[in-house]
């Protein structure tokens, strides 16, 4: 039975017949011996092969590169070289499949830029093999947080006829050829529909029945960007609760980033330690800060003052009405407050019509949660459970309320106030491995003029 080289590397005994699977990294040979480095992508690690000649499947070996697959049983025995602590001793070998000679991965540096053009196997890396690997750790540890806290899994539509961000940057969706608005009620849906850039507003129906749900999936957004934090194809994580308000909500965003910090540091640290010698050298300081410190909260219009009183030089502008920028969010943890913060309490021009307005009726009640080395990692809100003004703020988006008419229903059949906040999953993948480019946190990234493999 096959073993993963992970588990053949934790045991704590020598071990006969063993059966391990993979690919290997480079073959060295000598008079009457061999030695491969197997890897099979359970962990960063790969293994030391031992081969000696005459064993079954050693005629073999010289067709064993860079590249190929291959089946080894052996014997896993104490290893004499330094830095490593078993070898294995190969009793018999077998060649599964050759790599032709222009294999791309040899056994030298290779750009990222160049890694994204081999996508389909850039996985075979050591950084991507730890990117990806942390990726799948980290959607195990997203489900577990919420399902240890009595949240309910729900899938919301990838198909949508509603704008929940109202900005419009959406893919449409339809089976019709030519002028697509001549006659919408004879596409597929009897209506224009689009790939949805977000699952809250179908979220907000489920939180108001079944009291806490999260979605965890795709989004897409055809925002013409292309910066190294966009992507149009990326995945969402959007937990609604009902019966809370602004406060429950960044009570729930803090404590979900400290979290995830946490679970990163106490089960990725193989990978992590990895990022942290060739990525980013302070990222596992950065997760202990945002783990130790606690969140600092404060309204917008005192950030704004903050930032205006500084005297930094930022590259944008600060000013009351103005979106924060990444170089401003980064100031007011990395410097000011030398902790993770909290913004509330925004201007209303400038945040989506869901958004429950203040008794100030200028702000609403929105949050963003922001850590050092990216800025804003979580947006969210309490949302308008005032039928009167949610049908103004649709007004002032110039949103036809009968587009949402069963949105509005929930306010008309037993109104509750709730709230809630979404979280890119890439976005969280950079924070938390230090990788600066979203296309380097996504399997095969769809980004303006790419859509490869």
């Amino acid at each position: 039975m096959r073993t993963l080289i992970k588990h053949a590397l934790a045991l704590t005994e020598p071990k006969s017949g063993l059966v391990l699977k993979g690919w290997v990294r480079t073959r060295r040979d000598s008079k009457g011996f061999s030695f491969l480095e197997l890897n099979d992508g359970s962990c960063l690690s790969g293994l030391q092969v031992v081969v000696d000649a005459g064993i079954p499947g050693s005629a073999d070996l010289h067709r064993l590169t860079t590249g190929a697959s291959t089946v080894v049983e052996g014997n896993l025995v104490a290893s004499p070289a330094a830095g490593q602590k078993w070898e294995l001793r190969a009793t018999r070998l077998e060649l599964v499949g050759e790599a032709d000679p222009a294999y791309p991965l040899q056994k030298k540096g290779h750009t990222l830029e160049f890694l994204r053009t081999i996508a389909h196997l850039r996985p075979r890396s050591n950084l991507f093999g730890a990117v990806f690997r942390t990726r799948s750790r980290l959607a195990y540890a997203v489900h577990q947080f919420f399902q240890e806290r009595d949240f309910v899994y729900v899938h919301t539509p990838i198909i949508t006829a509603s704008d929940c961000e109202g900005a419009g940057e959406m893919f449409r969706v339809t089976t019709l050829k030519g002028n697509l608005d001549e006659n919408p009620a004879a596409d597929f849906f009897g209506k224009p529909a689009y790939l949805t850039v977000s699952g809250q507003l179908e979220g907000e129906t489920f939180a108001c029945a079944l009291s806490n749900i999260y979605t965890f999936g795709p989004t897409f957004r055809a925002e013409n960007s292309n910066t190294a934090r966009h992507a149009a194809e990326f995945w969402m994580i959007e937990p609604e609760m009902a019966f809370c308000d602004l406060q429950g909500d960044m009570d729930l965003g803090e404590e979900f980033v400290k979290a995830m910090a946490q679970f990163t540091l106490d089960h990725c640290q193989e990978d992590l330690a990895f990022f942290g010698k060739f990525v980013d050298k302070g990222v596992q300081e950065r997760l202990r800060f945002v783990v130790e410190r606690p969140f600092q909260r404060v309204p917008y219009t005192e950030a704004i003052g903050i930032l205006q009183r500084s005297g930094h030089s930022f590259e944008y502008p600060v000013d009351y009405g103005l979106n924060l920028q990444s170089e401003h969010e980064r100031y007011l943890t990395e410097q000011h407050f030398k902790s993770p913060v909290t913004v509330f309490n925004y201007p209303r021009e400038i945040k989506p019509f869901y958004m429950r307005l203040n008794d100030d009726a200028k702000t609403v009640a929105a949050m963003d949660v922001l850590v050092p080395g990216i800025g804003e990692i979580i947006g969210g809100a309490q949302r308008e459970e005032r039928l009167d003004h949610l049908r103004e703020n649709m007004r002032s988006h110039k949103l036809r309320e009968e587009d949402y008419w069963w949105y509005t229903d929930l306010r008309r059949f037993g109104t509750v106030p709730h709230a809630g906040f979404g979280l890119g999953f890439e976005r969280l993948l950079m924070f938390l491995t230090g990788v600066s480019n979203i296309r380097d946190v996504v399997p095969f990234a769809r980004t303006p003029g790419n859509a490869e493999f």
